[in-house]
């Protein structure tokens, strides 16, 4: 059952199911079952970290502490994804896999681009409030103000007191929940 990162369609029974990891070992665990044939996704997005004054722009999980994995109950040896390098379990309910609801993986997959970053930044409206992802604004909530067709945008932050207008790249945002 081993496939390439592209090829990450269901066949047959075949269903996504979701597997919880050790803290920070999601890449570990997404090798260690790539190894034993597994098909895996990790989505991921670009996260600005902070740290000793400096700003670093890292690749992080996208759900911290959980991939998704391509499984046939009735073919795969599932019991072996437990006792995998940097898994925790498997999620269950009544000693059996949870699936994961139909369209909410293929929808994700969708939304990644050929650097296998997920982008989050898809159906934005002018008016909407949205969340900085990355840049010295991240984690800031603002309104989008304007969208460019160059992939450019403007939003207005709460700062100080006042609206401030900031221009930056639409793949530095994410719908605000």
């Amino acid at each position: 059952m081993l496939r390439s990162s592209g090829g990450l369609s269901l066949s047959g029974s075949e269903r996504w199911f979701l597997v919880r990891t050790l803290p920070r070992c999601e890449a570990k665990a997404q090798f260690h079952l790539g190894a034993q044939g597994f098909a895996t996704f990790l989505p991921q997005f670009l996260k600005t970290v902070r740290h000793a004054r400096q700003l670093r722009t890292v690749r992080a999980p996208l759900f911290p502490g959980y991939i998704f994995v391509i499984l046939d109950l009735t073919r795969d040896r599932w019991l072996s994804i437990r006792s995998t390098v940097g898994v925790s379990s498997l999620i269950t309910c009544d000693g059996r896999p949870l699936s994961v609801p139909h369209g909410i993986t293929e929808a994700l997959i969708q939304q990644t681009d050929p650097s296998n970053v997920t982008r989050m930044d898809v159906d934005l409206v002018e008016g909407q409030a949205v969340r900085v992802l990355t840049g010295p604004f991240a984690n800031l909530v603002g309104k989008l103000e304007k969208l460019n067709p160059s992939g450019r945008v403007r939003i207005l932050l709460q700062l100080m007191g006042s609206d401030v207008p900031v221009s930056v790249d639409r793949s530095a945002l994410s719908r605000a929940a």
